[in-house]
């Protein structure tokens, strides 16, 4: 079984905390992790059980009012549970009471009758991280905004790259013996997942369309999201492509990363851009096995890039301070892939090239991020399929991929 660096995060919440809820998608390993806490005074209950779906939905006051402490799995197909739950550990004060798994948004569930604002600590779990898959710890982020340079601790290139970036983090899919039963594992996840799990978020008038949407989203991961085109494409319209596209990021298979600016409210009016949680389901998706990649290394820019995001969203999940993710565009063109902002208001860039080797010319978004964030830039990478680091300048570098791991 695979250390979670998320379980330290998990421990110190239910010393302190009445409810902590472990989100993420489904086979992330939130089962595997919530069940390493259960035990003779906190039982595991499982909603994907039938009987005890059944029984959490008919008499939810009930089902809560006989638990003095619980690990409750999936918590989203019966949203009815958490108004008993507020009730009960509003009369019960006491640490760890309820530990909740969730495989979607529980703030975008219907019928929640009220919220556990203020009792609950949320602990993001998603695929693993090539820390977590090779058993050691990762500093970049403590690095980078550090100012200092990330370390290697053992540079990954080549074709072993691309094995490692279709490869993804889903722990069922990577037991399979090859890549091709990887892939049919992952397509077999995304449309058990858009097709059932959905329901328990919103009534959907046109669900058959979500796995086409997915395959969509694939097709433009790491570009700013065209909701009309979208839409077009499935017969939609753009308010409905919207919609379910959020639906997708409240199922954790995408995530939509919006845009950073120094004025809050450009934040707000710009383009978000649409990325995959999972590289490995991303290429699925695509059709993008190891040995296409590698017979056409043009194809790795994007694996490559929803891969780096996928590694920082996991690193971000552990780190002791909150971080934000980000992209940057400017007026002309200019971008840079992903922005990191700590609660200071300070940022690292980071920017992703498939090619071995970097120029000047792939540092100028970062230059103009620089320029535009002046003093709260501390750092800003390429990051690249190569196995030296080579700075480029005050605080930017051209690192290895594998530096995020």
């Amino acid at each position: 079984m695979y250390y979670r660096i998320a379980a330290d995060k998990v421990r110190t919440a239910l010393a302190d905390t009445r409810v902590v809820l472990i989100a993420g998608p489904r086979q992330s390993g939130k089962t595997t992790l919530a069940q390493t806490f259960a035990g003779p005074d906190r039982p595991y209950l499982s909603l994907d059980d039938p009987t005890t779906l059944a029984a959490a939905r008919s008499d939810p006051t009930a089902f809560i009012r006989g638990l003095d402490s619980a690990v409750i799995d999936e918590v989203q197909r019966a949203p009815q549970l958490l108004l008993p739950i507020k009730r009960s550990v509003d009369l019960d004060r006491s640490s760890g009471r309820f530990l909740l798994t969730g495989s979607a948004s529980l703030h975008a569930l219907p019928k929640v009758g009220d919220s556990l604002a203020g009792r609950m600590e949320t602990i993001d779990l998603v695929p693993l991280a090539q820390c977590e898959i090779r058993d050691h710890h990762n500093t970049f982020l403590t690095r980078a905004f550090q100012g200092k340079t990330p370390t290697v601790r053992s540079a990954v290139i080549g074709s072993e790259l691309v094995d490692t970036v279709v490869g993804g983090g889903y722990p069922e899919a990577l037991t399979r013996p090859s890549a091709a039963r990887r892939q049919k594992w992952l397509l077999d996840y995304a449309r058990a997942v858009v097709l059932r799990d959905v329901r328990d978020l919103a009534p959907v008038d046109h669900a058959r369309q979500l796995p086409r949407l997915l395959r969509l989203l694939a097709a433009h991961t790491g570009q700013l999201t065209n909701y009309s085109a979208l839409g077009a494409a499935m017969g939609l319209s753009h308010v409905t492509a919207r919609k379910y596209t959020d639906l997708l990021a409240q199922l954790y298979l995408v995530r939509l990363l919006p845009p950073w600016h120094s004025n809050e409210i450009s934040r707000i009016t710009k383009s978000t851009k649409v990325h995959f949680l999972d590289p490995g389901l991303m290429a699925a998706l695509r059709n993008l096995s190891p040995a296409r990649i590698k017979a056409d290394r043009r194809l790795l820019g994007p694996v490559l890039e929803t891969f780096v995001l996928s590694e920082l969203l996991k690193l971000v999940a552990a780190h002791d301070e909150p971080l934000e993710l980000f992209h940057f565009r400017d007026r002309y063109g200019a971008e840079v892939d992903v922005v990191i902002e700590d609660a200071h208001g300070n940022i690292v860039g980071i920017e992703v090239k498939a090619a071995a080797t970097v120029t000047e010319k792939d540092f100028n978004g970062l230059r103009k991020l620089q320029q535009a964030a002046g003093r709260q830039f501390v750092a800003g990478f390429v990051l690249h399929d190569s196995d030296a680091s080579v700075s480029f300048g005050e605080a930017l570098a051209a690192l290895p991929a594998s530096a995020l791991f």
